[in-house]
């Protein structure tokens, strides 16, 4: 194991604390590994009946890949590293795959930021998923934001989210919280931070066989807990706006919107990538289509295409490298991303029988 992921297993249960609180637990490569492994070898275990996946910190689960990292090696020669890249992608995609399918009960432990590849670690299938959130969650897919795209499986998972409300969490990038994410099928049970020692005290004695039904009655009473949704407020705006046929159709709805919310959300666009909003949203369009092979194959060639392109080093290096806040996005306006641009990004990067992930 890696100085960031240790496991453990105790009572029938698997556990994977990620530790690297200083950058809120974005995954290396080596933390991907390890968390594979471990998987891997538990996957068939008579010792292990639970998985559980949390963080030595309250301030995030995970908050996605090392980004600083895709900046570093991204620019790099093979002979520097770059190889890295691919198949750092290629390995998270695969433990993603085998976190949907996994065989046994998928415990995470959302507190505090679930972003992007935090994602991707957190959303199990639904025949083992068992997500929790606190008032401390603060989730999101805001790849858009970089000058990436929902990536780690959001093709499928957001393109399954009711309504419109899939488009606009990965067109927009933004964040939201535990009653957003409950009301938008993305975690399961709300726990209040203060009742977090109860429960971990819970998942440490509970033999890891009766965790899912011990999780959901310890949950019960706060089931009406977490709030108001804002999305369940929104929702009628959303689906409206977002149901447009394009990224410039759902701006153009927006305008027509004095609300604030729509406001609101303009203002949020204006700070995205023109093309990865519009490759967002194909994406989401395509992956309704598709299981989650298909999705997480897509999403792997998308991403070389995205890397080939620039977008993401570009947007990396404007809020975390040089932090101007400023990206010279390219096409640098909504108006000037052509629908050909879009379908480029999607062109087939391998035949089917070299895709990396054409095992899935």
């Amino acid at each position: 194991m890696s100085a960031h992921v240790h496991t453990s297993v105790s009572n029938g249960t698997g556990l994977i604390l990620l530790d690297r609180p200083k950058a809120l637990n974005s995954l290396s490569i080596d933390m991907v590994r390890d968390i594979t492994a471990a998987l891997l070898a538990w996957r068939n275990s008579a010792e292990v009946d639970a998985v559980v996946i949390r963080s030595t910190s309250e301030k995030a689960l995970c908050a996605g890949g090392d980004i600083r990292f895709f900046y570093d090696v991204g620019r790099d020669t093979p002979q520097a590293g770059s190889a890295l890249l691919e198949d750092f992608f290629t390995e998270e995609y695969a433990l993603n795959h085998l976190i949907h399918f996994y065989p046994k009960p998928y415990i995470a432990l959302m507190d505090g930021v679930v972003m992007g590849g935090g994602m991707g670690v957190a959303q199990g299938g639904p025949e083992c998923r068992i997500r929790i959130v606190t008032e401390r969650t603060k989730m999101a897919m805001p790849e858009v934001n970089i000058g990436l795209f929902p990536d780690v499986g959001g093709s499928y998972f957001l393109s399954h989210a009711p309504g419109q409300l899939g488009n606009y969490l990965g067109v927009t990038g933004v964040t939201i919280n535990a009653a957003d994410a409950l009301y938008a099928g993305l975690a399961d049970h709300f726990v209040p931070s203060a009742e977090l020692p109860a429960l971990l005290a819970l998942l440490d004695t509970t033999a890891g066989k009766q965790l899912r039904a011990a999780i959901t009655g310890f949950a019960a009473p706060f089931q009406n807990s977490a709030g108001e949704s804002q999305l369940a407020q929104q929702r009628a705006a959303i689906d409206r706006h977002f149901a447009a046929g394009s990224v410039a159709a759902i701006t153009a709805s927006l305008q027509q919107d004095d609300s604030a919310f729509a406001q609101k959300t303009l203002q949020i666009m204006a700070t995205r990538s023109p093309l990865m909003m519009c490759v967002t949203h194909e994406l989401i369009k395509r992956g309704a289509a598709l299981n989650v092979a298909d999705c997480l194959r897509m999403e792997r060639a998308l991403v070389r295409r995205n890397f080939e392109h620039g977008e993401v080093i570009e947007g990396v290096r404007a809020l975390v490298i040089d932090k101007d806040n400023a990206p010279q996005w390219r096409p640098a306006t909504l108006a000037e991303v052509s629908d050909e641009q879009v379908q480029q990004m999607f062109a087939p990067v391998w035949p089917a029988y070299a895709h990396p992930l054409r095992h899935l």
